[in-house]
This record gives structure tokens, sequence and C-alpha cells, in this order.
């Protein structure tokens, strides 16, 4: 049975480090000491064992400890023995390419699948979707492929924005740029926006959080979804 947290952000506006999500995520992992801790996308470009420390230090308030796959002499192994795997933000282009560099697409989603509790955050939330053509970030590194881990049956786009009418900012909404995706795509696309997340168990995957979600559905128009809907329809 699957148990996945898939969470725009890992930090609001105001707030530390995963603190808006730490009450549900000691539910998440209520039964797992030790977390695998997937750092690659390393934002910033801050080191894999900052990223680790910082990730450790949130993880502390609720009683849990973080270990980073960067320190595992064969990482296919921790994904395998991993009780519970959150993998963070930063650049999903990295993120994924690391993935494929160390042969860990097949492995994280086979663990997934089988029921380890996963919590991704903005990159680590993108590699939920079919594939990663949605995300934000700049292409800085190539990936082999942009096919992701398919754990849901549609695209994320985390730190999901509305146009603002007052912006003097002339390049392309995030909007448009979904639109732009579905003229050559026609996987469906959630926009999370900050503060939103998804809990996925099993078949049903129910958005949580205060938000609604926009959602983008090939060749339809956009519409709104309030909390607790389950978007499991979405194919």
């Amino acid at each position: 049975m699957k148990h996945i947290i898939i969470a725009s952000t890992s930090t609001l506006h105001g707030s530390s480090y995963l603190e808006y999500i730490l009450n549900d995520l000691e539910i998440h992992f209520k039964a797992d000491k030790e977390l695998l801790f997937i750092p690659y996308a390393r934002p910033g470009g801050i080191s894999h064992d900052e990223y680790t420390n910082k990730t450790n230090d949130a993880f502390a308030k609720i009683g849990k400890l973080v270990r980073g796959i960067h320190t595992f002499e064969n990482p296919i192994e921790a994904i395998k023995n991993a009780k519970g795997i959150f993998t963070g933000g930063g650049n999903t282009f990295v993120l994924l390419n690391q993935l494929y560099k160390h042969h860990l697409i097949t492995p994280l989603k086979n663990v997934i699948n089988s029921g380890t509790p996963y919590l991704g955050t903005s990159a680590g939330s993108n590699i939920c979707g079919l594939n990663i053509k949605t995300t934000n970030d700049m292409p800085i590194v190539y990936p082999p492929s942009f096919r992701a881990l398919g754990l849901v049956p549609f695209n994320i786009n985390p730190h999901y924005e509305d146009p603002n009418p007052e912006s003097k900012h002339m390049g392309e909404t995030r909007e448009t740029r979904i639109q732009e995706f579905h003229h050559y795509n026609t996987n469906p696309v959630v926009g999370l926006r900050e503060g939103s997340w998804l809990m996925v168990k099993e078949k049903s995957i129910v958005l949580k959080g205060n938000l609604n979600a926009r959602i983008f559905e090939f060749n339809k128009e956009p519409y709104e979804v309030e909390p607790e809907t389950d978007l499991a329809y979405l194919k």
C-alpha cells in the first residue's frame, strides 16, 4: 500500500524548514526512527552534507534521525533497506540526473509502490509525476530521460502561482507555460500552491492543506479543486 506525501514546498514564508507539515510527517513516518534522505537536488548548490544536516535538524523535532544516501557505499541497497524516504527540493534536472546516474529510478519506484513511506518536496515532488517537463527549474544538466517515477498518473507543478494583475512582469505566467506543455503532451498537470500537498494512499490521491489546487487537463479549461478532493480520477 502506497504511503506518499507530495508537497509543493519545504518552507512557507515566515516559517522554518518543514515546520508547516511536521505534525503530518510525524504521523506519516510514525513507525520509522531513521529516514533515508536524498539530497541530490542541492538547492543553491548546497553540499549534500549541509543539506542533510539541515534536514536532520528539522526531523529531530519529531524524534527522527536522517541519513543522507550519499554516505552509503551502495545507494541501491540503501533504497531497498530504507524504512522511510525523503527527497528534498532544489533543481529537478540535477536530481533526476543523479537518480539515473546511480541507477536508482527502478529501486526507488519499487520500494515506494511496495509501501515504504515517502515524502517529496518541490523537486522531490516533481519526480513523483510521469515526467519532469512541468518543473519550474532551469535545465542546467541533461538527464538521460525526462521520465520520472510515475507514482501518480499526472504531472506536478509545485509552487504554483496565480497571475498577479498588478505585476509588471511581461513573461509567461505559470498557466501559460502549462498550456504550452499541452501543445505537445497530454498528461494532466496538478498546480500545487504553497502549503498544499497530496496524500497518496493506495488508490486515493487527496489534496491536503488550506488552498485549492489548479488542474490542467488536455483540451479542457483549467479548473479549481478544493482541499480533500480525491484526484485519482486524473489519467
